[in-house]
Order: structure tokens, then sequence, then C-alpha cells
């Protein structure tokens, strides 16, 4: 597909963005047309002046002299009214439709599949959220009526100017289709080196929220010099790429301001040929003079608007890139909602793999869970545990077999009263920028501050949150930085807790407390499972020693299950992974002791 027509099947599909504002829309390209009426008129003025200056001074009376300035005086009224209507309703026409794009961005980014993410970087998306769609913006207000100014200025110019003297006009208006040819080549140079600088500065964006994200590490290994090269090497390809955008833009505006002397000396030479024949009278040849100029003004707004037009197109090129990016996991047609759910949990024959060409992470897995058991996942780490986890509330879709809940498929369930019914504690904690309450009450927006508190004493939280200086009301930093390890796990159990759900999804829920806030925890945790359907994930296994069942997944799949006791009898897998975690954990208590 070649670039115009790729642009054009861009705009259409842009066009439906005008709708909600056609009548702002309309009002503008009419205020455009009134403007671009106020400069046609004065060469006609000038030109009447002229001829009646020449042939019949005495025709130059005060109130015909009068007339012409105050109907030119309405014309500019008229023009700085439809003017301002443009700067103000029709930038602001600009804005509300970048609302209205950053807002189906944003909902569509919320409803792509965890799989998206791994594959893209957050600095290339806010690159597209902010900046692309700020060029969109403009373009959105400009490009309709710079188009049709620049149409109508054409066309009544070349009418005007025909009935002057046609022949001088056709040779003139001969050279426009020189310009629009070079502004199509140097355009499609531009697009590219847009293109690769908006890329670009998404890059500098990623690498530059990975480096002040990642701040404690890289000061932690004193590689501030390292990240500071990495920096400096986006930032040398980006300073190249601008300065190919801008040969391209000065070759650009150099040829069109070249083809515009071009322009102005043919109608000096041949008006003058023309006025010394007696094609044209001398009022004709200054009007003809001002209409060239109005004309090539308009032409020289084209060529600076078609840097500005490349860049909404790129910037409206990039925004679709993500809205085409497929919903891999959505409400199938004539989804049902989970309701009075009871929570059995049924895994026949799942098999999973990341990517078509990957190999099978989980591969025919059968598991049984009957509701309220308390069922616990271990084995060697990427036997699946995780991934398994993940695919219960559809965060992936697995790749063959089904998930059932109360033998329900899950595919057949829409996605909010599904992972309503799930409360997930995940072994990578994220906190919000906002305050303690404001993450806790995540888990059930509206919740009163006396069930946050509530949630929060039983995930043992509520000693530590009433010692920090606000209490519940103290900020926790950008992801949490102002909290513990500890500190933020507690936290994200307690919105767990407060969203009461009937299954339970703890992925390492207590993998970053201390073995006396493990303590605290896993009693709490002990108490919400009565009556849930559990399952828990944990490398220190003698957290789930009570489980009603224990699971052990490897590569092979499930090769084991039973209670801890049956398992230790059986001496197989648990019984040496459990020997093997014990004598490890008894190591690192003597080396602790013997620090005290």
């Amino acid at each position: 597909m070649s670039s115009a027509s790729r642009a054009s099947g861009l705009i259409r599909r842009f066009i439906p963005y005008y709708r909600p504002y056609r009548r702002i829309l309309f009002a503008s390209l009419a205020c455009a047309i009134m403007t671009s009426a106020s400069g046609l008129v004065f060469p006609l003025i000038v030109r009447e002046i002229t001829d009646r200056a020449i042939s019949d001074i005495a025709s130059l009376t005060l109130p015909f002299i009068l007339q012409l300035g105050g109907f030119f005086l309405l014309l500019q009224l008229v023009d700085a009214g439809c003017r301002y209507y443009m700067q103000s309703r029709g930038h602001i026409m600009g804005a509300m439709m970048e609302k209205d794009m950053r807002s189906d961005l944003f909902s569509h980014l919320s409803q792509l599949s965890f799989s998206y993410y791994s594959n893209t970087k957050v600095g290339q998306i806010m690159a597209r959220i902010t900046s692309d769609l700020f060029e969109v913006t403009e373009f959105a207000h400009h490009c309709p009526e710079e188009f049709l100014i620049a149409a109508v200025n054409l066309v009544v110019s070349f009418i005007l100017l025909s009935a002057m003297n046609f022949k001088l006009t056709l040779i003139i208006f001969l050279m426009l289709p020189v310009m629009l040819i070079s502004i199509f080549l140097f355009n499609k140079k531009m697009r590219a080196t847009f293109r690769a600088c908006r890329h670009q500065v998404g890059e500098i964006n990623a690498q530059m929220e990975d480096s002040l994200l990642g701040m404690r590490v890289v000061q932690s290994f004193a590689n501030e010099e390292l990240e500071g090269e990495k920096f400096e090497q986006g930032n040398r390809t980006f300073l190249n790429l601008k300065k190919k955008q801008y040969h391209v833009m000065a070759g650009f505006h150099s040829t069109a301001r070249l083809l515009n002397g071009l322009m102005n000396l043919l109608v000096v030479v041949l008006g003058a040929w023309a006025l010394a024949r007696g094609e044209l009278t001398a009022g004709e040849f200054a009007s003809y003079l001002l209409f060239i100029n109005m004309l090539l003004a308009t032409v020289s707004r084209l060529v600076e608007f078609m840097e500005q037009f490349q860049r909404g197109v790129t910037g409206i090129e990039r925004f679709y890139e993500i809205m085409d990016a497929p919903r891999e996991i959505r409400d199938l047609p004539g989804a049902k909602a989970l309701e009075s759910v009871k929570g059995e949990i049924t895994l026949d024959d799942v098999s999973f793999r990341y990517e078509d060409d990957s190999a099978f992470v989980l591969d025919q897995v059968n598991l049984h869970v009957p509701a309220g058991q308390s069922v616990a996942l271990v084995g060697p780490s990427g036997s699946g545990k995780t991934t398994l986890c993940n695919l219960i509330p559809r965060f992936y879709d697995v790749t063959g077999g089904s998930i059932r809940i109360d033998g329900q498929d899950i595919r057949e369930l829409t996605l909010k009263s599904l992972r309503g019914a799930i409360g997930t504690v995940q072994q990578e904690v994220y906190l919000f920028s906002g305050s303690v309450f404001d993450n806790i009450v995540y888990g059930k927006p509206g919740a009163s501050r006396e069930a946050v508190m509530e949630a929060a004493r039983k995930a043992g939280a509520h000693d530590f949150i009433q010692a920090l200086p606000e209490g519940y009301d103290t900020h926790v930093g950008e992801r949490g930085v102002k909290l513990s390890g500890g500190q933020k796990q507690r936290l994200s159990i307690a919105r767990v807790f407060l969203k009461d759900p009937p299954i339970l999804l703890l992925d390492e829920a207590t993998s970053a407390l201390d073995n006396e806030s493990e303590l605290l925890v896993q009693k709490s945790l002990e108490q919400l499972a009565q009556g849930r359907t559990t399952l828990t994930i944990a490398h220190r296994l003698t957290t789930i020693r009570n489980a009603d069942v224990i699971w052990v997944l490897t590569d092979q799949g499930l090769e084991e299950h039973g209670s801890h006791e049956a398992l230790m009898a059986r001496k197989g897998l648990y019984y040496r992974l459990y020997h093997l975690y014990s004598s490890s954990e008894t190591k690192a208590r003597e080396q602790q002791a013997a620090l005290l």
C-alpha cells in the first residue's frame, strides 16, 4: 500500500471523531470561507481605485472612497470575529477530540491481555498517549480549515485572474503542479523521519522510566555512569534522526521558496509585457500582483501546514497501531455472569504456551478443587504454578483444554463477574501512587473506612499503618517506594480481605514477609480461607502444611497430591523438596542467630 493511500485510509478512520462536534466544525469551515472572502476582495478594491485614478480621477469622490473604506472595514471586522472563533472554538474542538481519543486509547489498553504488555514498552505507550495525540489535536483543528481556505483561494483566484488575462493565468497556474509534485516527494521523506523520531522519543521515555524507577538499584551498584552512557546513546540516536528530519524540512521549505520566487518572477515579467501590449490595465496589473501574492501566501501556508499534516498523520497512525492491537481476552457473544459462586474449580486437559512456537508451560493438566477446599501448589521454579493461577481469572486463555468454575467454562462467563469472584495476591506487589487508604479500598471501591481498617487488621497491617506519619492517609509514593517489601505485601493482602471473594489465589503471598509478620498473616489467611476455595503457591513449604490437598507440579505435569502427612509418608518428590527447604531454612536461621 502506498503512503498516500495509507494516509487517506487513516484519515477516513479518523473522521468519525469529528461527528460529536460537527456543528463546531461546520461553523469553523464557514468562518474559514468568510476569512478567504475578505482577503479576495482587497485586490478587487485596489483594481477599482487604480483604474479610476488613471482613467477618470474625478470619479474618486470622497463618498465613493468612504463607501469602499466602510465596506472593507466591515469585512475586516467579520474577518476578526471569524478568526477568533476558529482560534478559540476550533482549538477547543481539537482538544475535545484529543480527550475522546485518549479515553478510547486508555479503555482499549485496559482490556489488552498480559501478553501485550509483555511485548510492549510502557514508555512507547506513554509517548503515544501524550505527545502523539497533541499533534493529532493540531491536525484535527487546522486540517479542514487550511485545505478549505486553500481550495477557495485557488479556485476563486483562478476565476478572477482568468477574467483579466487567461493566457497569463494559465502559465502561472502551470507552475502549481510542479510545486505539488515537490511537496509530495518531500512529504514522503518527512513522514518517514517524523515516524522514526516519534519511535525514538518512545524509546527514550522507556529507557528513562526504566532507569528512574530502578534508581535505587543503579546507585547501589554505583552504575550511574553506565546508565548515563545508555541514555546518551539513545539521545544521540534521537539527535541524528532530528538532523536528518531538519535536512529534509530545509530542502522542503527551500524548494517551496524557490518555486514561489519563480512564480513572482513570471508574474512581473509576463504581467509587465501584457501591460505594455495593452492586454492589462494598470489596475488589473496591480490587482494581479496582489492576487498572485495572496495565492503564493496560500501555497506557502499549505506547504508549512504539510509539515503539521505529516506529524498529525503519523500521530494517527501510531494511535491506530495500539487501537488495532487485538483484544485476545474478551467476553464472547452471549457470555453469562457468574452468580452464586460456590468455588468449585476444574481443569480438564489444560495446556498452555505463551507463543505459537514456544514450548508448552502446561501440558494436559487435570485438576479438580471442590468448593471450599484449600489447595497448595508446590514444585520447582518454572514448572507453571504461577501460569496456572493466571489462567483461572483469564489473564491468559488456555491453549488447549478448558477451565470450569462451578461447572461453567470460564470462557463463557463475563470477565467482570469472573474476576470479581476471584481475589489475587501476586508475587510482585504493585501499589498505586496514593494513600494507604486508597490502595486498600481499591479492593472494594466505596467501602467504609471502618471496613478498610478491619481488612488491614486481618492482614496484620493495621499496627504499622497507625505508626505511619499520617496513618491511613499517608502517601506511599510511586509504586509504594516509601514502604518496605513486607509492608507493601500486607497492604496487597488487605485489599483481598476487603474484596472478600469466594475464590482466593495466593501466589507467594507471604514471600516478602519476615518470620513474625509471616506468622501473623498466615493466621489471617487461614481464617480468610475458611469456607472459600483457596489456591496457594508457596516456596516456604512450612506455610502450606495445613492445606487440605497439596499438588506437586513439575514440567512433567501434576506428579503427586495429598495431604502433607500423606506426601511425607510417600517419600516422593514432595518429601525431597520439603527436606531440602527445611535444611536451607535451618541453615539460614543458624546464620542469622550467629550474626546476632
